[in-house]
């Protein structure tokens, strides 16, 4: 504990509002540097990453993907009898997210020196807020330095007639649903869209996807494609290019299409984007509009506020857990600077501003085959360089691809600035290729020279050869 806090009751160094993983972050960071720090939290400690997001989601999903693994390989299809254990892949799941009790994180919290309160926090003042806690009472505390929110993001539902009337479920209902619907339809082409369409279909969900604007459009196209491909491939319906007008529920959900046609679900899963959790924090209080994105610096702190910082999805930076833990390690090392006059630009401070969030976010989207990417896309690269080199390679013509599946189907593209010599962007589609990314986060956030990445030898026979195959491509190409 900070020998500088205030010793009245109520006041802290440092207020976190949000105990997810990316409050944890903040808090833990601060406590490391000797403040006095408090957590609040009207839900579970942990966040929605823990309990109804990140973790359980994997595990809906790693069944299937294991099972349709050993399925390509000759020598291990033969020993598969049956499909999914559909109860035992939800207990699994039910583990991962701990039962949906947080006794195991309240310990970390402890062992951590930092404080919680567990309620529902509104700013009333600057550094000051009013805390309901779950039995009605109302208590008020105070930031000595800093007040960081860490509220995170909800599911967008649209203003689609009927919609919410028809109880549609969310990212927080299919990841912790404890029956399989015979029939679910999904509204949305996103990351959440594509990766429980994956999951419920491997579940024996008869599974529609709807999907207006382009199946994960925030990648590069091909992602999307054979995304697509597979998954009808599997049974799923992915329709494209259209519009739910209108949905109702009696007994089954019935979904009325823009162009006329109908789909008949048990369950309708909503997946169309977040919206901030900003709604009811009492930011009118000190001038700032409720409900929505809070922006933020590098720093994390909140333009014309010297203590306030908004840290995770709230600041709508990049909506995406790892990202968010990275904010809050710099915000909480920020805060701990400037409370203890230390140098926030210079010195061990530097390494933590928040700069990756602008150009090498990379991100893992576990669909089959996996969608792996860090950095631009060739069309934001060409959008913003002046000389763009984009690299393909069939993922499927590899030794290390043969090895690993019969019928191995995937892709990689590189993007390059030409000017620098230097990796912008990486896309992977394929099997497993998650874990190619990181060496590819490693040389964009390095902006290594591609004269030095020809020393850096894959191991053969694997997937990470596709980096010696697209150098050459490279290689031929300017030759």
């Amino acid at each position: 504990m900070s020998d500088q806090s205030p010793s009245e009751e109520g006041s802290y160094d440092v207020i976190v509002v949000g105990a997810g993983a990316v409050g944890e972050n903040v808090a833990d960071r601060v406590a490391q540097a000797g403040l006095r720090v408090v957590i609040v939290e009207s839900d579970l400690v942990g966040g929605e990453c823990s309990y109804w997001a990140c973790m359980p989601s994997k595990a809906l999903l790693r069944s299937g993907a294991a099972l349709r693994s050993a399925s390509a390989l000759a020598g291990a299809r033969g020993a598969i009898r049956g499909g999914l254990d559909v109860k035992a892949v939800l207990n699994a799941r039910d583990e991962v997210a701990s039962h949906w009790h947080d006794d195991g994180q309240v310990e970390w919290l402890n062992s951590a020196n930092i404080d919680l309160i567990r309620g529902y926090a509104r700013l009333t003042g600057p550094r000051e807020l009013e805390v309901t806690t779950p039995d009605g009472a109302k208590r008020t505390i105070r930031a000595r330095h800093a007040v960081a929110l860490s509220t995170g993001s909800s599911a967008l539902v649209p203003g689609i007639p009927g919609l919410a009337e028809a109880r549609p479920w969310t990212s927080k209902e299919v990841t912790s649903a404890q029956e399989i619907p015979a029939r679910l339809a999904i509204i949305g082409g996103g990351v959440v869209a594509m990766e429980m369409a994956t999951a419920y279909n491997d579940l024996g969900s008869e599974v529609t996807v709807l999907v207006r604007d382009g199946v994960l459009s925030e990648n590069e196209p091909f992602a999307g494609e054979l995304v697509t491909a597979a998954l009808t491939a599997r049974g799923v319906q992915v329709r494209l290019g259209v519009e739910v007008t209108s949905v109702s529920r009696s007994g089954e959900v019935v979904l009325e299409l823009g162009d006329g046609e109908r789909v008949v679900a048990d369950e309708v899963l909503v997946a169309v984007g977040r919206t901030p959790n900003t709604q009811d924090l009492g930011l009118e209080t000190i001038g700032l509009t409720p409900g929505e994105w809070l922006p933020a610096d590098d720093t994390l702190r909140v333009p014309d506020f010297d203590w306030l910082y908004a840290v995770g999805d709230v600041n709508h930076r990049t909506l995406l857990t790892h990202q968010g833990k990275y904010q809050g390690r710099a915000a909480g090392d920020v805060i701990a600077a400037r409370a203890l006059g230390s140098p926030v630009q210079d010195g061990p401070w530097q390494r933590h501003v928040a700069t990756a969030d602008h150009a090498a976010v990379p991100q893992v989207t576990f669909t089959d085959p996996e969608v792996a990417s860090v950095g631009l896309t060739a069309e934001r690269a060409q959008e913003a360089l002046a000389n763009v080199k984009v690299l393909d390679y069939d993922l499927g013509a590899l030794a290390g691809a043969h090895v690993h599946a019969e019928g191995y189907v995937g892709h990689a593209r590189f993007v390059v600035d030409a000017d620098r010599q230097v990796l912008v962007g990486a896309t992977f589609v394929g099997s497993d290729v998650g874990e190619l990314l990181h060496s590819a986060t490693i040389a964009v956030v390095g902006e290594v020279p591609l004269q030095r990445l020809w020393h850096a030898v894959p191991s053969y026979p694997t997937l990470s050869e596709v980096w010696l195959r697209l150098l050459e491509t490279y290689g031929r190409e300017t030759a």
